[in-house]
Order: structure tokens, then sequence, then C-alpha cells
């Protein structure tokens, strides 16, 4: 036995526009045909959607971090879609895991392959503080040796933890100068940790 087929008789057309949301223009003067703003605002637009992670990734925060990336929580649609394994190109580096003393001039080495701007995002207990491992042979915490921006707490944290982190990040690289890179605070900073 056969059921009907039952059509529908009044489609209803959905635009493409409905379903796309736009980033927010920054703070400007906006006319007939034109639109004039800040340089470093349109710079940091440009910089907070296109964010290239590199992910650093020792123990059980990556496993967390690859179901951040997975298809539920998808953290392309941040724009930081492309993860790159190699510093010369990424301008995120995302410390996930237990970093060792051994390990620590690796982390940094791949901190200074990074051109500028670069922004670091430490990820979990253990390459905040060191976690539950207070041993001699573990770093307590990668601000030991590189600067920090974003600390994600939680050993791992959850996958909404991590993207609550990357915006936190984005706020950064969106409301960051241009010129904050050559003041004498950040200078002072880099010296603190031995970076020239």
């Amino acid at each position: 036995m056969s059921r009907p087929v039952k059509y529908n008789i009044n489609p209803q057309v959905t635009k493409i526009s409905d379903s796309i949301s736009y980033a927010d223009l920054p703070e400007g003067m906006e006319g007939e045909g034109f639109y004039a703003t800040k340089f470093e605002k349109i710079v940091g637009l440009a910089r907070k959607n296109s964010i290239w992670p590199l992910p650093f990734a020792t123990s059980c925060c990556g496993i967390e971090f690859m179901a951040t990336m997975g298809s539920h929580y998808d953290l392309a649609r941040f724009g930081s879609e492309r993860l790159g394994f190699t510093p010369r190109q990424c301008d995120l580096l995302m410390v996930m895991g237990t970093i060792a003393k051994k390990m620590a001039p690796i982390v940094k080495q791949v901190y200074l392959q990074m051109a500028e701007p670069r922004w670091v995002l430490a990820m979990g207990a253990c390459a905040s503080s060191g976690g539950i491992f207070d041993s001699y042979s573990v770093l307590q915490g990668i601000d030991q040796i590189i600067p920090v921006d974003v600390y994600i707490p939680g050993c791992p944290p959850r996958p909404e933890a991590v993207l609550d982190g990357v915006l936190r990040i984005q706020d950064l690289v969106h409301n960051e100068s241009l010129r904050r890179r050559n003041s004498s605070h950040y200078k002072a900073l880099l010296n603190s940790y031995d970076i020239q």
C-alpha cells in the first residue's frame, strides 16, 4: 500500500541574507557612498576575524581542543578555521597541556619564530599553572618563559570555555593599538622575558 504524497502548495522562499550575520562596523562617519573611520579600527577588525591559531598540544587539553574544532562547536565560525603548524604563518599560539621544563625552550623557540603581532593563549590548568603536577620536572605555568594574553581555566576546560577564550583574544586583537608593539611598555615586557 502506497502513501499519498503531499506537496507544499505555498513554499516559502528564504533569502540567503536572512541567515548571514555581518561584523559590526567600527565607529566612523557614514554618508552616501562612503564610510570613514580610523585605519587601526579597520586593521583590528580584519585581524580579529582572521586569527590563525598554532596548537601546541601535549596532553589531554589537546583532545578537548579537537572537540572544539569539530562540527558541534565549530571554531571556524570565529575566523579561526585554518590551523597552522608552522609558526611563521600563525599569530595565536595556543599552548595546551603539561609543559615539562625540557620542553620550555622549544615553546619559547616556537613563540620567537612567530611574526608580530602575536598572541598567546594558555589552555588548561597545566599550561596556566602546572596543574596537579607540582614537581621538579614540570614548568609551573608558561608565563615563566613567554608572555600570556589569555588563560583558560579547567582540567581540561570544556569547549565552551575554549570558545570564550578565543573570543577574549578577539577582543584584545580588535582593540589593540597599532603602536602598542613599538611602545616602551611592550619592549620592557619582552625584555623581562629576555626576548629581543
